[in-house]
């Protein structure tokens, strides 16, 4: 077992000084997991529990930090790898009640690591690796772990019912560690979960969001939230996507909402895609339960992706994910229905579309759609029309999409159409826009010089009515040809 340097160092010291030192949690985890499946898995971090007082712990080690009630003691190294810059060394401890289902009311010290062991979460998680002489000597397995991590089984410490009362939130581990190492839950601990799922109704929202994340950043994405679904644990993590079990669709779509949305997710964590991708995907017809109208082959969904887009951002605004996600997200929800036929759409609706939709977030929405259409049972994820419109984008995207890329601006209008600051300027660039979006080939100050004028002498009703008819024009996915496209196909 190949362990860091800065770990055996840090261990021998503690030796040195007349301590014990024990590896503990996940590192030794996936150590014994990677021995056992001839894998490497790098542990994301290396934690160290002694018998050495916090106190002690600092005596050893000048430069450590120690902020906290848990015992636990940051010892800082030279190195230059992030998970071993800091490592934590935490006396052995016992912990007392846990009145708010998430810490313990007390920590007392405890004098064995056999008793540290025991307030663990999981039997593979309740592993010590003891160091002596610079170098690993034995596993400490008082639960049986490695025989659970060689069954792929995830197994409470103790009584299942009594560990989740304690931490609720280990509710939510159990299916995260499952979606991670491909573990099954045992079935005692399965049952308690079911049993005491209310419990995590108490945890702190950004505690459940960073569990699901965890989950949906898994390759079996979809599993885990399968798992959440059967355990009783998505009305506290995403009760929104629950509306959808059992929900029918129509002609175009062989799969229910819920089972629909988790297989599209599927394909975007298989493709190993970004965490607002996979969200985007898991969500992307989170409305459809909602905006349902009729039933069978012919039900309808319409606007489903704009009731979406709002319930997107409620979702992730409540789990607290950050704004920059959040909004990429629902963006991404809100734009997943666009409508691109080859032979009808223009060259000037490809730039009100890049324009609408930003060219940023072509790609990240052509990925959307494409696990969309593999979650519905379809064949090919990227079919002609989606590849023909990735080159129609290439082709425009040069092409002036907003004010800022025309070859004037707001002060070119007031100096040459001789006008105060006013509403009248920002009409003017609205006009403008749109007869560039028609024919980029108009961008040049000399013709838009002699447009400015043109326009400046108008009436101001006629004016008005320009500038709001190249609005108006800016929709041209979601009116004329995308309207008569949901109809058709009842969406």
């Amino acid at each position: 077992m190949k362990i860091p340097k800065e770990v055996l160092e840090l261990a021998e010291k503690l030796e040195k000084a007349g301590y014990r030192a024990f590896l503990v949690g996940g590192c030794v985890r996936n150590l014994v997991l990677g021995e056992t499946e001839k894998l490497r898995i790098k542990p994301k971090d290396w934690d160290i529990a002694t018998d050495a007082k916090p106190e002690e712990v600092q005596k050893i080690f000048p430069e450590s930090v120690y902020e906290n009630q848990f015992g636990t003691v940051g010892v800082k190294t030279e190195s230059e790898e992030p998970s071993l810059k800091i490592i934590e060394v935490t006396t052995f401890r016992l912990e007392g009640k846990y009145t708010d289902k998430r810490h313990p009311d007390e920590i007392k010290f405890a004098k064995t690591i056999e008793e540290d062991l025991s307030r663990r979460d999981f039997t593979v998680n309740a592993l010590a690796l003891s160091i002596a002489e610079g170098m690993a000597e034995k596993i400490i397995d008082p639960f049986g772990g490695q025989n659970d991590l060689k069954n792929k089984i995830i197994r409470t410490v103790g009584e299942p019912e009594k560990r989740f009362n304690e931490d609720a939130l280990r509710l939510m581990r159990a299916v995260r560690f499952a979606a991670e190492l491909n573990f099954k839950i045992e079935e005692k601990t399965a049952v308690a979960i079911k049993k005491e799922a209310g419990l995590l109704a108490v945890v702190a929202k950004e505690r459940i969001r960073d569990e699901l994340e965890k989950i949906i950043m898994t390759e079996r994405a979809a599993e885990g939230i399968r798992k959440l679904k059967e355990l009783n644990l998505l009305p506290c993590a995403i009760p929104e996507l629950g509306e959808g079990i059992d929900v029918g669709q129509n002609k175009h779509h062989i799969y229910e909402v819920f089972e629909h949305n988790v297989r599209a997710l599927d394909y975007a964590a298989k493709n190993n895609y970004s965490l607002a991708i996979r969200l985007a995907s898991l969500l992307h017809d989170v409305a459809k339960p909602r905006t349902k109208r009729g039933d069978g082959p012919d039900s309808t969904f319409y606007n489903h992706e704009i009731v979406g887009a709002k319930m997107t951002g409620q979702i992730l605004g409540r789990l607290h994910f950050s704004k920059e996600i959040t909004e990429k997200v629902a963006h991404l929800v809100r734009y997943h229905l666009f409508y691109y036929n080859v032979g009808e759409v223009t060259e000037a609706g490809v730039r009100r579309f890049l324009r609408r939709v930003g060219p940023e977030n072509i790609a990240d929405l052509i990925k959307v759609r494409e696990a969309d259409r593999i979650g519905s049972g379809v064949p090919k994820a990227v079919p002609y029309k989606l590849r023909h419109l990735l080159f129609m984008v290439e082709k425009v995207k040069q092409d002036p999409l907003s004010p800022k890329m025309l070859a004037v601006d707001g002060k070119d209008v007031m100096k040459i159409a001789k006008i105060e600051p006013g509403p009248k300027i920002g009409q003017i660039l609205a006009v403008l826009l749109n007869e560039i979006l028609e024919d980029p080939e108009k961008n040049t100050k000399e013709s838009l010089e002699l447009r400015i004028k043109n326009l400046a002498k108008l009436p101001e009703n006629e004016l008005t009515k320009l500038s709001k008819g190249a609005k108006e024009m800016k929709e041209e996915f979601e009116g004329g040809l995308e309207s008569e496209m949901k109809k058709k196909y009842y969406v």
